[in-house]
């Protein structure tokens, strides 16, 4: 009786059970398109395509004139400046002594006197207003400073390079595609489902995720179901996030995903 009991369950589930098979590809959720702030000519290539890199590798290095003569301004510009600087506090030391003169003297030198106070204010005045051109001319330095580490293009990420358009001697300039950089440790699976198929395929499913090239068997789960239809082929976009262990899997794999459905529910 119970065998015939578990037979009928079993032949129920079997006929208001089915299961959509579809292929996939597996993508990496990090991809990094990488390129340059500012123009210059490429300089040192450190890494190609294949090469694994770590968060904050240098991954090439750029040579800019425009650059060059931004820190030769600002360095001379710094320079002048700390001589002023030194040149004031030579004439107030200066003032200093011919005072301490005039005192020893003790003449009657009121007009030398009051002719030295004045001429020391103005020289305070000066030295006031040279030392905040240091300042300003030491955060010049320290901005040029930053954008000389523009010029050393660094990895934002652990990863892989994929893509690398450039040599050395290139010219680069902002917005320019150098490297594609991509993040292994963050994969999933993207495949295409019909618009009749839709129905069935619901965002947080739990699902069969297999890659035949490695013998790789998985669950994962539907992480998006990208609502905008292909209008030549009338498919949608659905984004399987999964655990690939300790397994060498990389973007570009092909994939293959079983979804079950309860047939009644259709």
């Amino acid at each position: 009786m119970i065998r015939l009991f578990f037979i009928l369950t079993l032949f129920t589930l079997t006929l208001f059970s089915s299961s959509l098979n579809i292929t996939g590809t597996v993508v990496s959720d990090n991809q990094k398109m990488i390129g340059a702030r500012y123009m210059g000519y490429v300089k040192h290539i450190y890494y190609n395509i294949g090469d694994s890199v770590q968060r904050e590798d240098t991954l090439f290095e750029m040579e800019s004139a425009e650059f060059d003569i931004l820190k030769n301004q600002a360095d001379l510009a710094l320079e002048q400046a700390e001589i002023m600087v030194d040149m004031y506090r030579t004439r107030l030391d200066s003032i200093r002594r011919e005072k301490a003169l005039l005192r020893i003297r003790g003449k009657d030198n009121t007009v030398d006197w009051n002719n030295l106070d004045i001429t020391a204010e103005n020289i305070q005045a000066g030295l006031a207003a040279t030392r905040t051109m240091v300042k300003n001319a030491a955060e010049k330095v320290k901005q040029i400073a930053t954008i000389a580490n523009y010029l050393e293009i660094k990895a934002p990420n652990d990863g892989i390079i994929v893509q690398k358009q450039i040599r050395v001697g290139d010219l680069i300039v902002p917005g320019m595609l150098a490297m594609v950089l991509v993040d292994l440790d963050h994969l999933e699976i993207e495949g295409q489902i019909s618009e009749a198929d839709l129905l069935r395929v619901n965002k947080g499913d739990f699902i069969d995720v297999s890659i035949p090239s490695i013998k790789f068997k998985t669950r994962g789960r539907i992480k998006s179901v990208v609502p905008s239809a292909n209008p030549m082929t009338h498919t949608f976009t659905i984004r399987v996030s999964f655990h690939k262990g300790h397994k060498k899997i990389f973007p570009g794999m092909y994939a293959k995903l079983k979804i079950d459905y309860d047939e009644s529910l259709k």
